[in-house]
């Protein structure tokens, strides 16, 4: 299901980036109903566009047919966060969301392997979090950024979905108040860009738990584009981490994010877990 999932997503994202003719700061689709090519439970999708209409980065909506699917076209504009995002010392990268689609098939997946919680390091808007929510794991949100943790509380009581924003620096964080037992951590930054130290941060904090990385997965985000100094980038540019830290890789999938709407490849998810 999920393969089908991903490449149907993938499709319709380069059609429409194609086709786009508008000039929002940023923009997604959902389809708007469950069908063959997206066979998505009616409640969940019917979710993921609640969220689209409460979360305030969105400013329009329209319909449009995407390769014979129906979406609801989704414009929004992220300056005012993205400008708050890169104020603090240890952002490992400014916000920018994948999309909202993308999150819920991250999620999807998470919960297939096994994982009955969530902890969503750097979580921008929560997107990835009230995924998590919608689809029963115990969602909890770490975001260093007030504004971005003010707007994902608003999120929290426009959808009645509470997936615990809490607003902290995740190297400083406690997690063992968690009280995690099989958790999936999302880790947030690309490893050029600082993630790679964030995520040994948080390696350390699990490894500090007795008995936690046993159940433990992460998932990280990578790139596939080659940049001048982006070193090597094999897993998405994380496998110097993964190998370091005897991770084993347990799928890679690549989903349509925000920064790379305009190219024509999308950013890779590792899914790995402890060895």
């Amino acid at each position: 299901m999920f393969d089908e999932l991903v490449t149907n997503l993938v499709k319709i994202k380069q059609k429409f980036a194609k086709t786009y003719s508008g000039n929002a700061h940023i923009q997604e689709i959902i389809p708007s109903q469950a069908s063959k090519e997206f066979p998505i439970d009616e409640n969940h999708l019917k979710q993921l566009h609640i969220f689209a209409e409460k979360n305030p980065i969105y400013f329009n909506s329209f319909e449009e047919n995407v390769s014979g699917i129906s979406c609801m076209v989704y414009e929004g504009d992220i300056n005012e966060y993205w400008l708050n995002s890169i104020k603090h010392g240890s952002s490992c990268q400014p916000f920018y969301p994948t999309w909202i689609m993308s999150a819920y098939v991250m999620v999807s997946i998470s919960k297939k392997l096994g994982y009955s919680q969530l902890v969503d390091i750097g979580s921008g808007d929560g997107r990835i979090a009230f995924c998590g929510n919608i689809l029963e794991l115990n969602s909890h949100s770490i975001e260093i950024d007030d504004v971005l943790v003010d707007l994902q509380k608003t999120i929290c009581l426009e959808t009645k979905q509470n997936f615990n924003p809490q607003c902290s620096d995740a190297l400083e964080f406690d997690y063992s108040k968690l009280n995690l037992i099989n958790p999936a951590f999302f880790i947030g930054g690309l490893p050029q860009m600082g993630g790679d130290i964030l995520a040994a941060s948080i390696i350390e904090k699990i490894n500090s738990i007795k008995n936690l990385k046993i159940k433990t997965g992460l998932v990280f985000a990578g790139t596939n584009t080659k940049r001048q100094l982006s070193g090597n980038l094999s897993d998405g540019g994380w496998s110097n981490l993964i190998d370091e830290h005897s991770l084993k890789v347990l799928d890679t999938v690549s989903l349509p994010t925000v920064w790379t709407f305009d190219q024509t490849v999308e950013t890779p998810y590792i899914f790995t877990k402890f060895k």
